[in-house]
Order: structure tokens, then sequence, then C-alpha cells
């Protein structure tokens, strides 16, 4: 394998993904791999899954129908993120705690 042609190629995909944190449908691999599951990945992963075949872009109503799922899930279970919930928690070395 070309290591410079495959960067190469997840640098090109990279750069013609439009997201920051694009949604990707998984592909049936034959190692286990399940078709059709939605993710929402970094930029840089989904163009490595786009160039080694495991996944393809979701459409825009893919997306949106995932993004809202998680908007659900959020609500439901009160919405806090772990900055959320550890909000007022982190000590900072050297610095006494009041």
């Amino acid at each position: 394998m070309d290591l410079r042609l495959y960067y190469q190629k997840i640098r090109e995909a990279s750069s013609k993904i439009a997201d920051a944190f694009p949604v990707v449908v998984s592909k049936e691999t034959a190692d286990g791999g399940k078709d059709g599951i939605l993710n929402e990945v970094t930029r840089a992963i989904a163009a490595k899954m786009l160039v080694e075949g495991l996944a393809r872009l979701a459409s825009a109503e893919e997306s949106a129908a995932l993004r809202q799922e998680q908007a659900a899930r959020r609500a439901a279970t009160g919405g806090g993120g772990p900055a959320h919930r550890h909000a007022g928690s982190a000590a900072v070395a050297g610095r006494p705690t009041t």
C-alpha cells in the first residue's frame, strides 16, 4: 500500500466534507460491521471511513433525523452533558478550593 496516496485520498475526501461533524452511514463489512448505522463523527474520521469503504456520507434527511433523535434523547434525560454534570467540580492544581 502506498501510504502517500492513502493519506492524499483522506485529505481530498476531508476537504470535500462541509460539516465539522458529519453524519456517516455504515456499510456492511466482512468482519461484522452492520449496514445502515448512523454516527456523527469528526471530519477526519469520516474521510478515513469513506476512503476505506466503511461508510458513506448521510443524506441531509438522514442527518436531520439523527440530530432530532439525539435532541429528543437529551431532552428526555435532562439535557445535561458532561460539562453540565460536573459544573464547578474542577480543581486547579496549586490553588486552594473555596
